[in-house]
């Protein structure tokens, strides 16, 4: 019979774990989980904030090659809303963990918080500088939700999404102003829900 990931044995196997999109007005909040070989070195790879958009997609196609599991998870617009937005990417960081097809023994937490696992967790602020793993799921996570936020500008066009990937830019909250509330959306985030007030008072 085959093991489920929640049913098999713990292992001396290490997950690195990082989140991108916290921060944005609009589209899910995206966690990756990673567990890399004892003993890899990827060069170039370090925080994905500090790596240019072209060598990050190379990154990545060097860490799914190398690693020996990886995942993507998120928790979308709606769960961020009903949730707020730490619970939500505590719940997107126990579905990439939970998605590994090898289960880790620990996993390595980017930051000071970390979501409830069956397995040995370790939270390291500024862990996405320092810890390999945890710069490997940075990398795929960023690299994930920026591919997504460009097919999302396809959809909802003259929003900017391609370019600031969902961030508060100006262009961003102008567009809000003008065009209103997409699907895509953000409503428990402020600047969204002062754009929503805005149309209703349209309307009065």
């Amino acid at each position: 019979m085959k093991l489920r990931p929640r049913d098999m044995p713990k292992t001396n196997l290490i997950a690195g774990v990082d989140e991108a999109g916290r921060g944005p007005l609009a589209g899910p909040v995206v966690a990756a989980a990673v567990i890399l070989p004892a003993r890899c070195a990827i060069e170039g790879l370090r925080d994905s904030k500090t790596i240019p958009p072209t060598e990050r997609e190379r990154l990545a196609e060097a860490i799914r090659a190398r690693a020996l599991s990886w995942s993507v998870q998120s928790a979308q617009v709606e769960e961020i809303d009903t949730l707020n937005i730490l619970n939500a990417t505590m719940l997107a960081m126990q579905r990439a963990v939970n998605s590994l097809l090898l289960q880790p023994g620990k996993v390595k937490v980017d930051g000071n918080q970390a979501p409830g696992l069956r397995c040995d967790i370790e939270t390291i602020v500024g862990g996405d500088a320092l810890e390999m793993p945890i710069c490997a799921a940075s990398v795929l996570a960023k690299v994930y939700r920026d591919a997504l936020m460009v097919r999302m500008d396809r959809l909802y066009p003259g929003y900017g999404f391609a370019q600031h990937k969902g961030y508060a830019t100006r262009f961003h909250l102008e567009a809000l102003k003008e065009r209103g509330v997409t699907a895509l959306h953000r409503k428990s985030f402020l600047p969204v829900r002062q754009a929503l007030q805005q149309k209703s008072l349209e309307f009065l």
